[in-house]
């Protein structure tokens, strides 16, 4: 096995969010300022980084404002349990779990939006270390939260980590942090724009578990 650590992002990756928070994002934008002119892509660009640079082109109290309409719908359709996994992701996390091959989040996610699904889901058991969005001072394309939870289970190689996700600043963050990359076939990102910002030898995978053939 070539790697000592699996690290996954969440949105888009382990679960079916992305359609969740475009819905916020443009609930946010009618509500603030009566109509949403940024495009999809301007807006799914920003997932994957923290929350707050998705608004920072505007003034402190339009951002301010975005930001709280955003969370209010966000926490209520957290609680709904209102996104899915996608297929297989369950099987395929106790699957490497049962491997004894560590696992982890690294998410820009807050923690008490992340821990929201990932209790509903049931998938706290399988994971080995956690880092969110309050962990780091920087952030993902950043390559700290990656590096920190490495640090956390004692691991100093980083090529010796690999790193799921489904978006550029996930592709980056594995890059800047030395490990390997991995590209999920459901992302709904343009894949070659991700690959071509990934480390070399990063591929889409069909499965978690792809990850165990790549050399």
């Amino acid at each position: 096995m070539k790697y000592d650590l699996i690290l996954y992002d969440l949105d888009g990756t382990v679960w079916d969010s992305i359609p969740m928070i475009m819905k916020c994002f443009k609930h946010a934008y009618i509500e603030v300022m009566g109509k949403c002119e940024r495009s999809d892509e301007d807006l799914k660009s920003y997932i994957g980084r923290p929350l707050v640079e998705t608004f920072a082109m505007h003034d402190e109290e339009t951002s301010q404002a975005l930001l709280k309409s955003y969370l209010a719908l966000n926490g209520k359709l957290l609680e709904n349990d209102d996104i899915e996994l996608f297929d297989g992701v369950g099987d395929e996390l106790k699957k490497i779990k049962e491997m004894g091959i560590p696992q982890g989040v690294v998410t820009s996610k807050r923690i008490v939006s992340a821990s929201v699904t990932l209790r509903f889901k049931h998938l706290d058991d399988f994971f080995d270390v956690y880092i969110c969005k309050e962990d780091t001072e920087k952030h993902k394309p950043d390559p700290e939260p990656l590096m920190l939870a490495a640090k956390r289970l004692g691991i100093t190689d980083m090529s010796r980590v690999i790193y799921i996700g489904d978006a550029i600043p996930d592709a980056l963050c594995a890059k800047n942090a030395g490990c390997g990359f991995a590209l999920v076939e459901w992302s709904q990102m343009d894949h070659d724009a991700v690959l071509a910002a990934a480390p070399s030898g990063s591929r889409i995978i069909k499965k978690f578990s792809d990850v165990l053939d790549m050399n």
